[in-house]
């Protein structure tokens, strides 16, 4: 299992907007090259959003679900990536003051990745760091400067 956390300069609502926002979701998820279809309910619990995952000429089409959703607080995925194998990814925000600390947890359900042991455990955490600072870059990009 991983576990990672980063802080944003931003109210947690505003953080969560971007999680809800399915267009987003190959912004910040590494490994997600694009956003083929969500379903119009998306995050609502049992939507999915379709991506294509993968690098150079190797995609696979696969999809994530929505498994619970609280906002502004906590959003628990399974995220499919193909033969890799399903991830329960939780992210879980939290107010600290001005800003929102935002913490992803991954465990891999099923699939191949589910027998890496510590070096899976160490991939996993280094791709969700690069998330949440693609997720914090994201953040900060949709943000218009202040006067």
């Amino acid at each position: 299992m991983s576990e990672n956390t980063v802080e944003i300069a931003a109210p947690r609502t505003r953080v969560f907007e971007v999680l809800a926002d399915p267009d987003a979701y190959a912004e910040w998820v590494v490994g997600a090259d694009r956003i083929r279809a969500a379903d119009d309910g998306w995050p609502a619990p049992t939507n999915r959003v379709y991506h294509s995952t993968g690098a150079g000429p190797v995609h696979v089409d696969d999809s994530t679900e929505v498994v619970e959703c609280e906002p502004p607080e906590r959003l628990v995925l399974l995220a499919r990536l193909g033969p890799l194998g399903t991830f329960r990814v939780e992210l879980v925000l939290a107010e600290r003051g001005d800003a929102t600390e935002v913490t992803m947890w991954e465990k891999p359900v099923d699939g191949i990745s589910r027998f890496a042991g510590p070096v899976g455990d160490a991939v996993g955490t280094l791709r969700n760091s690069l998330s949440l600072r693609k997720l914090t870059r994201r953040w900060i990009a949709s943000t218009p400067p202040t006067t």
